[in-house]
């Protein structure tokens, strides 16, 4: 899973160490949106600096952070889509690369 910045700024803030259950929901950072671009071929995610081209399966994980679906049920959906393969631990890799580059967080209570 590869995502690549078209600015050097797209790491923002580094967050706190990845620390997720299966049972965390994410959601994405305020100022992001994320989104299919006809131009790129390939899902994007938006962002006042910039933007991330997410090829592949990166944007197949993204598409699922949703504020309502849990980290179980990203992998589950994904392993639905995607039958005959283990990707838990490429999606937990991904959720935790993301994460850390402050893109996504867990879901707010309220």
């Amino acid at each position: 899973m590869q995502c690549r910045s078209t600015t050097a700024s797209a790491t923002l803030v580094m967050s706190e160490t990845a620390q997720f259950t299966d049972d965390t929901v994410f959601e994405l950072q305020r100022h992001f949106r994320f989104q299919w671009e006809p131009a790129q071929q390939g899902f994007v995610l938006l962002y006042p600096e910039g933007m991330v081209k997410l090829p592949g399966s990166s944007g197949e994980i993204m598409k699922r952070i949703d504020g309502k679906l849990t980290v179980r049920g990203i992998v589950e959906d994904l392993q639905t889509t995607f039958p005959g393969t283990d990707l838990r631990g490429d999606v937990i890799g991904f959720l935790e690369h993301v994460h850390g580059k402050g893109w996504i967080r867990p879901k707010q209570a309220g």
